[in-house]
């Protein structure tokens, strides 16, 4: 294990005959420490400076190069394997990993083993588990929205829209992820003495378990998504149909009102003269009556149509 005076230098840990080098953040001039003992061709290490790469596997004679969303070696026996990490941004997951192989002996036996090719899938099995946890919370927030979509008091689309962003982003890493990691399975047999056929079996494994967990969330969200959209379909509807019912209900007194208010002579009318067989306010009462006569009669017919709730 190399001490890191420098920021410059690259932070290695040695277990046996396998050297593990992380590079965060990596710049040009760290990687061009590299090209002088491996073999690297320039356009992997562009691709390592690029921020916008899609995952991919580059196959060799001699090593592997594999660039993966979440988060290779030498034939000859006589310097050591290495597995070379690097880091667009902080993987924390892989970060706690190296520091606990820098201050562990125990730790760094289990994590590295003996090959590049074990050290490998204790890293993607370390980020295959962390995006478990993702999973889990991912789920929890499901759940908070399946109990929102139904109160007609709480908007819940753009937390949908949100959660929905989330699911979709998940499973564009975890789509390659799968086939990527079906290619290594196949691949880095040639890089180690011992069977790895488990272990990347395990890998596969746990990766199509989270891919189906998010297929299951995908199908959820798009369910909540058409739920919401039914039920606020659905009040808007009773909102228009009450403002509609109530429009309607004034009708009768708007059509009184805009006959008594024309300056033309009219039965009850202040040039015919007030009738006052209810009193002095005859022509009032006799107006509200008419108006609300055919209000009550249509509020009647409407609940025998079943258009109100009650």
């Amino acid at each position: 294990m190399t001490n890191i005076e420098n920021s410059d230098q690259l932070e290695s840990i040695t277990n046996k005959n396998l050297i593990w080098i992380d590079i965060q953040k990596p710049t040009r001039k760290k990687l061009k420490m590299l090209e002088g003992k491996y073999a690297f061709h320039e356009l992997n290490i562009e691709d390592c400076l690029s921020k916008i790469q899609i995952p991919k596997i580059d196959k060799y004679q001699d090593h592997i190069f594999v660039i993966m969303h979440f988060p290779t070696v030498d034939k000859d026996k006589s310097i050591p394997r290495s597995t070379i990490t690097v880091q667009q941004g902080e993987l924390k997951p892989i970060l706690e990993m190296f520091n606990l192989c820098k201050d562990n002996e125990r730790q760094k036996e289990t994590f590295m083993g003996s090959s590049s090719g074990y050290l490998l899938h204790s890293i993607i099995d370390l980020m295959v588990d962390d995006l478990l946890h993702v999973l889990m919370k991912l789920e929890g927030n499901l759940d908070d929205i399946e109990d929102l979509v139904f109160d007609e008091k709480v908007a819940v689309a753009r937390d949908i829209s949100l959660l929905r962003r989330e699911i979709t982003t998940l499973r564009r890493v975890v789509v390659p992820m799968r086939r990527i990691i079906l290619e290594l399975s196949k691949e880095m047999q040639r890089f180690s003495e011992e069977d790895l056929t488990d272990y990347y079996d395990d890998v596969k494994d746990h990766t199509e378990k989270v891919l189906e967990v998010l297929e299951e969330s995908k199908e959820t969200i798009e369910i909540f998504k058409d739920t919401d959209f039914m039920l606020s379909t659905e009040k808007s509807n009773k909102i228009l149909a009450t403002l509609t019912i109530l429009f309607t209900l004034s009708i009768p007194a708007t059509i009184i009102g805009a006959y008594y208010g024309m300056n033309v002579n009219l039965p009850g009318g202040i040039v015919t003269g007030n009738p006052d067989f209810f009193g002095p306010y005859t022509s009032f009462i006799v107006l509200l009556i008419i108006a609300i006569v055919p209000s009550l009669v249509m509020v009647w017919y409407f609940k025998r149509l079943g258009w109100f709730g009650w």
